[in-house]
């Protein structure tokens, strides 16, 4: 052992060992962080620090692979020169700054997602406007550069003291006695590399252990490589003509009938009656968990005008969001579909034209909007949108829509903002386009349905000045700033004309944390509904379960509409008591909530049946499955999937 850093390789060696024990360090902080979540299972942590050890190990040796041929073959009469020091002070400088902001970066993305790097950390990469400005306005960036650049000189000066540098330049082994040491290192990046995966982690129904037993920048790599998973690949299968069966039969209300009669056809003619239009704005507020409510237990006060407004709407009580992420919530608005198993559909290729929401508006003679306070190019929102056939209001960085995508685009003009940080303008700026809008179409006699997507309740936190009593920087305070705003824009709303021909439908996209004990947290997906100023309006609680696709389907019943739909979405008040159902999912774990069972599908083609319990909505295993709501689950996630894949979810 003690040869290992005495020698050509003692650099590569240290620098392999301090990443292998960093890598435990945090681990051993994440342990902490979340003992409150963990399964106390003695074999399954140490289980969970060994995997850990060898997810350590492999990236460790990938991180240094190309250093190891370096020293292999550079020639004897070069080590210890000026380019070999430039290249060893250069590569590992690179390397240590890659490694130190890696781990330190995994403390705040689990502090927000409870897990280690995913597809999430993937799509920061892209949107780099948006991510380096939250990261600047979150974060002391000044001292976080300063930090990480005194540890890299600090592990060169313990490096030198140790004199493994001072072994490095000097001793001029030939080849062959450097293949004693290149080779195994190599051997362990190239076998590791391959023979590792994720999955092997996923031993156990506890999320924090099975996070534990990762290494992050494993993680980020596997993320990248199942961006979008193939369904049939992945998933536990019924044969499709069984899968159309068992969906249709769960979709059909009594007020449809299928369109037409071939197996995978699952459009329905929907039968209205005492038809309303209003104009509708569907306002979806960034990371409103039901946890804020008074109606849900806050204590708080930090929602009165969403707590007022309850009370004189129709409010959904026990509706779930079906992911973790806005794309989810979007998805779920417009689509009207299960979470299927990868990105959301927002953000794949192809994703225009889709029969949705839009689709059923447009029929009726409504121009939709959706306005969002920063650049739609984030997360694809504007390709997909815009390839729904919705007019975009948005802030307009110069990120261009693709060539393919006909609408019409309008910025927000820099003197039509107050404050703005990161992720876009503040809630009560993003209001005033949406009535600015609202009026331009009343005065065209144009029926409007208009997305609105807040920002304010995002990291970091901060909104205008002197409008609530809470300090910037905190989640509450940036809650009660955008309950603060949706008050003021219906107080300014009611002074226009079109008020009252408009019906406000208030949501979130999901809630502001999923982290917790399980792979699918369900009480982190419980958010709130209102359905407000509909015509002959009337107030009522539904405390029937109720899925985030169900929402806009449940709205149309209330107007009357007669429509065809091929949604996966049904009006809560015609579906059958006992047959309510909530999806849930996050980009590899798929579920369905009905009653009190939970079933429960992954990539590794388990499935799994849980018991839901108390406040918490705890969860424990079934041994004895119950194969109708097996086959139920799987025909849902199984045909959404093979029906955007083969485009059949494109309007006719």
């Amino acid at each position: 052992m003690k040869k290992l850093f005495n020698g050509r390789f003692s650099t590569l060696f240290g620098v392999l060992s301090l990443y292998v024990f960093l890598s435990f360090m945090v681990r051993i902080i994440l342990l902490i962080w979340s003992v409150k979540d963990l399964d106390l299972n003695i074999m399954h942590i140490l289980r969970a620090f060994f995997t850990g050890f060898a997810f350590d190990l492999t990236m460790g040796s990938l991180f240094l692979a190309l250093y190891t041929v370096y020293l292999l073959l550079i020639p004897r009469k070069w080590i210890g020169s000026l380019l070999d020091k430039c290249f060893t002070y250069f590569y590992l400088s690179l390397l240590l700054f890659i490694i130190y902001f890696s781990l330190l970066a995994e403390i705040p993305f689990w502090e927000e997602f409870g897990v280690r790097f995913n597809f999430i950390a993937i799509d920061y990469l892209i949107y780099t406007y948006e991510v380096f400005e939250n990261i600047d306005q979150s974060y002391p960036l000044p001292l976080i550069g300063a930090v990480l650049i005194g540890l890299i000189i600090l592990t060169f000066f313990l490096f030198k003291k140790l004199d493994i540098f001072k072994n490095t330049f000097s001793v001029k082994n030939p080849i062959r006695h450097r293949l004693i040491y290149a080779v195994p290192v190599l051997t362990i990046a190239v076998v590791l590399g391959l023979v590792m995966k994720n999955k092997q982690a996923d031993f156990t129904d506890n999320l924090v252990v099975n996070e534990l037993g990762k290494n992050g920048a494993f993680s980020f790599v596997s993320a990248y490589q199942s961006n979008e998973l193939d369904y049939e690949i992945f998933y536990p299968t019924l044969p499709e003509k069984e899968a159309y069966s068992v969906l249709k039969q769960d979709l059909l209300q009594d007020n449809q009938k299928y369109f037409t009669e071939t197996n995978d056809g699952i459009s329905r003619v929907t039968q209205g009656n005492n038809e309303h239009r209003p104009n509708i704005i569907l306002i979806t507020i960034e990371s409103f968990s039901g946890e804020f409510l008074k109606a849900f237990g806050n204590k708080d006060n930090i929602t009165p005008n969403y707590d007022r407004l309850a009370d004189q709407s129709i409010f959904f009580t026990n509706l779930y969001a079906t992911g973790t992420r806005t794309v989810r919530g979007m998805e779920a608005l417009m689509l009207s579909v299960p979470p299927t198993p990868g990105n959301s559909i927002v953000r794949r290729p192809d994703n225009q034209e889709l029969f949705s929401v839009s689709a059923i508006v447009k029929a009726k003679n409504y121009q939709p909007y959706f306005i969002y306070g920063g650049d739609g190019y984030f997360d694809n929102m504007n390709t997909f949108f815009g390839g729904q056939g919705f007019d975009i209001v948005d802030r307009d960085r110069g990120n261009p829509l693709p060539d393919n995508i006909k609408t019409d685009r309008f910025q927000i003009k820099d003197n039509e903002v107050t404050f703005e940080n990161a992720w876009g303008i503040c809630d009560e700026d993003l209001y005033k386009q949406s009535i600015k809008y609202a009026d331009k179409s009343t005065k065209a006699n144009q029926p409007f349905f208009q997305f609105v997507m807040t920002t304010s309740n995002h990291k970091p936190f901060t909104f205008p000045k002197g409008k609530i009593d809470l300090p910037q920087g905190d989640r509450n305070a940036a809650v009660k700033y955008t309950d603060y705003a949706l008050g003021k824009f219906l107080a300014d709303a009611k002074t226009k004309s079109w008020f009252k021909n408009t019906v406000f439908v208030i949501v979130a996209d999901h809630c502001a944390n999923s982290a917790g004990r399980w792979e699918i947290n369900i009480a982190n997906h419980h958010i709130p509904a209102i359905i407000y100023n509909l015509p002959l309006q009337k107030t009522e609680k539904i405390n029937r379960l109720t899925s985030q696709i169900d929402l806009m389907p449940t709205l149309f019943g209330y107007l009357g509409w007669s429509y065809t739909t091929s949604l996966y979405g049904k009006d809560i008040n015609q579906t059958k008591v006992g047959d309510e159902r909530a999806f849930l999912g996050n980009y590899r774990t798929l579920g369905m909530l009905k009653g009190t069972i939970f079933t429960q599908i992954d990539d590794r083609r388990r499935v799994e049946q849980f018991i839901v319990s108390g406040a918490s909505q705890s969860l424990s295993e079934v041994k004895s499955k119950n194969d109708t709501l097996i086959s139920r689950t799987i025909s849902y996630y199984q045909t959404a999937s093979e029906r955007f894949k083969n485009g059949k979810m494109k309007e006719k």
